[in-house]
Formats: structure tokens, C-alpha cells, sequence
């Protein structure tokens, strides 16, 4: 297939890189965007006009943190307005009641919190955050108070694996819909810090083990997805529903993505908000069409029949293992990078405790 699919189902609006956590997985760029080269707020009114006209059925506002933003309400509501399906995707910490009932009001339709622990001492270590936790309990009990869906989102590492289970605790405690079992993709900072955060293949094996026995017990209560760090596969995902297939992503500056980490590919083109329509960009510039569909497609990829399936994995991750992004991705046990792959898991993938976790963490200004 080359030619584009009729739309894309969602965009992912980073309105800003900015963010009171230093996550030291975080997949925002090592070159976070000032506050003062993000699009302005009639900026984003028309990438949201654009998104509607495209046929866009959802907008997730992310970042950095989404509510560092004075004007998220009115994206809310313009979004609302536009008959787009809004999720806010949120640290939960800038985040008080009077503002998410507000944002609620305005046609909020989903909160999706982030956690990186199920206690204080490991959720602010790996957060960067003294006191982070203790707001996202406070507000997740707010999301549910007020009755919006709710997704957690536990971001899953070495640190935090063994509380996996008091995790989905949490998640059934407060209501929640759904749950987000998110081990760590290594790009951005995630990939700099990979020493320090993948986990042990005995501890995602009993995470797997702790997931299926939940889904069991918990069906018709919570909603569990599951995503593994692709370092003990043997076959790979469909990375974003498959490169520029249903989703695109718009940064703080405008520029427009076929994902949130494509800008880690470096001979890809990229075109900014205002250059051409929205609609456009989509359907012919040259970041898009790159890989989209299976022309680009060498073998073993060409001649697989999971080949409109996984559309060949992720090109960030080939471009982060095999040093190109136009080959396999290494995730998969046919590609000939991937015994480089599980050598990384196993030199990497190693017990530690936290006192020896030593964490690169986000900031502005990159990682040095």
C-alpha cells in the first residue's frame, strides 16, 4: 500500500515541552522547546480547525505537561466546539479542582494521569518531583469525583516493576476505566537513560504473569493495555498504528510528525503549521510518505506476511539499535540486528536497587 489512508484517526497536540516532573524516560527531544518559540494560541484554534476539516475524530493534548498553558480551556473548548473528542494527558500536578471542573464544563472528555510509583519514595525519585505523587492521588480522587473517565497510565521500569500489582490497586481504588501498563520506550530521554531503567527479563516475565492474571480477575472492572519494551520480543508492534497511517503528531513549535520521535531520523523532512495545509502535509510530504505503507520495505520485511500487520516495526527504534531507519526494526527475531538488541538487554537489563539508580533527568536546555 502507498497511497495514504482517507484520514488520520487522532493527533497528539504537544502544546509545550515544559513540565514541573524531569521524567528520566521521558520521549520528548534531548532539545526541549522554549516557551518562547511554542505556536501561539490562534495558532493552535487553526491546527484544530485544520484537524476537523481532515476528518480528525480525536485530540490528545500532551507535553511536556498540557495545563502549564493559560489557554488550554479555550482549546477545549474550541476543540469541543469542533466535535473533537478531547483527552487531556496530564502529570496531574498543576492541576487543581476549580480548573478540571472548568475544563470539564468546556467539554473536557477524558483524563489520562501519569504515575511513576505506587507510593511517594519511588513515584518523586523517578518523577524528578518532591511531592508529585501525593497530587496525582489527590487529583485522580477529583477525576472521579467530578465523573470523568479515567486512564491510568503506570509507567513501567526497573525501579518501580515490583509494584506493579499495588499499581493496578490504585487503578481499581480510584475508578479508573482503564490502565496503562507503559514499560518504558526508549527513545529521547528514555533511550539515554536505558542503563538505569530496563528492566530484567525476570522482572517483566512476572509482570506479564501479573497483567494476564489481572485482566482475568478484574474483566468488566478495568481495561488493561498492555505495552512491553520491545528488547525481549521477538516480533514487532505497529508502531503508532503503523508509520503515518492514523496518526499525526504537531509539536510545540509546529512542526508536523508522523510520530512523537520521528525528529530522532535524520534525513527526514519536516514541514511546520502554516506552511501548507494540514490536509496536505498528510497526504505528500516527504516525512510521511517515507515509510508509509510497504514500498519502502527490504526484506525479511518485504516478503513477510505480517508486513500489513506490524508495517515493519518502528523506525525511531531501527534508527536507535541499527543506526538506519529503512531496515527491519530490531525487535524482530528475523532482523539481523536483532542479536544486538538482546546483547543490550542482557548487559543492560540488570539488577539494581534504587540508591544505585542514577538518572539522567529532563530539562530544558538538553541533557548536559
Amino acid at each position: 500500500m502507498t497511497t495514504p489512508p482517507p484520514l488520520p484517526l487522532a493527533m497528539l497536540a504537544e502544546l509545550t515541552h515544559r513540565c514541573p516532573q524531569r521524567c528520566p524516560y521521558c520521549s520528548n527531544p534531548l532539545e526541549l522547546s522554549r516557551r518562547s518559540l511554542e505556536l501561539d494560541t490562534a495558532a493552535w484554534l487553526g491546527v484544530l480547525d485544520e484537524a476537523a476539516a481532515l476528518g480528525m475524530l480525536q485530540i490528545h493534548f500532551s507535553g511536556g505537561e498540557p495545563t502549564a498553558r493559560d489557554d488550554l480551556e479555550a482549546l477545549v473548548e474550541h476543540a469541543e466546539n469542533k466535535g473533537l473528542y478531547t483527552n487531556l494527558i496530564t502529570s496531574g500536578i498543576l492541576l487543581d479542582r476549580q480548573r478540571l471542573e472548568r475544563l470539564a464544563r468546556l467539554g473536557l472528555q477524558h483524563v489520562q494521569l501519569s504515575f511513576q510509583g505506587a507510593e511517594p519514595i519511588v513515584g518523586d525519585h523517578i518523577g524528578g518531583y518532591a511531592g508529585g505523587h501525593a497530587k496525582k492521588l489527590k487529583l485522580a480522587a477529583m477525576v472521579s469525583d467530578i465523573g470523568l473517565p479515567l486512564t491510568i497510565n503506570a509507567v513501567m521500569c526497573r525501579e518501580n516493576m515490583h509494584q506493579l500489582e499495588a499499581m493496578i490497586d490504585l487503578a481499581v481504588g480510584f475508578g479508573a476505566q482503564r490502565l496503562e501498563v507503559a514499560n518504558v520506550q526508549y527513545y529521547g530521554w528514555g533511550l539515554s537513560n536505558r542503563n538505569a531503567l530496563l528492566p530484567t527479563r525476570a522482572q517483566l516475565d512476572q509482570a506479564t504473569a501479573t497483567v494476564e492474571a489481572a485482566r482475568e480477575r478484574l474483566k468488566g472492572i478495568l481495561v488493561f493495555d498492555y505495552v512491553v519494551p520491545d528488547y525481549y520480543a521477538k516480533r514487532p508492534k505497529a508502531c503508532m498504528g503503523g508509520w503515518a497511517q492514523r496518526f499525526l503528531n504537531v509539536n510545540p513549535e509546529g512542526l508536523v510528525l508522523p510520530c512523537h520521535a520521528a525528529q530522532t531520523i535524520p534525513d527526514l523532512k519536516f514541514e511546520r503549521i502554516g506552511d501548507r495545509p494540514l490536509a496536505d502535509i498528510w497526504r505528500d510530504n516527504q516525512a510521511f510518505t517515507r515509510f508509509r505503507g510497504t514500498a519502502w520495505m527490504p526484506e525479511p520485511c518485504v516478503s513477510c506476511d505480517k508486513r500489513e500487520v506490524d508495517w515493519g516495526g518502528c523506525r525511531c527504534q531501527a534508527m536507535a539499535i541499527a543506526g538506519r531507519a529503512d531496515v527491519a526494526d530490531p525487535a524482530c527475531e528475523l532482523s539481523p540486528d536483532h542479536d544486538v538488541m538482546l546483547a543490550i538487554a542482557e548487559a543492560e537489563g540488570t539488577e539494581n536497587t534504587m540508591d544505585d539508580t542514577d538518572y539522567t533527568y529532563r530539562q530544558i536546555g538538553g541533557s548536559t
